[in-house]
């Protein structure tokens, strides 16, 4: 499954939102340096989806919020 992420590092709280059927709002409360909110992001969609790390990828935008 590919889905679209919106992310929000350095939030107050931390959740996972669907906002449409293939696009989620995702808020860290780590700061988008080396790649900690990525980290995190995934540790949220995994436990979100019950899913393994493992299986969840970042396919583009290692850089940027979408």
């Amino acid at each position: 499954m590919i889905i679209e992420v919106k992310v929000k590092p350095k939030s107050s709280k931390e959740e996972v939102r669907k906002v449409s059927e293939n696009t989620y709002e995702v808020k860290v409360k780590e700061p988008a340096e080396k790649g900690k909110a990525n980290e995190r992001l995934i540790e949220l969609l995994s436990r979100y989806f019950k899913v393994p790390k493992s299986r969840i990828k970042i396919k583009k935008g290692l850089t940027g919020r979408n």
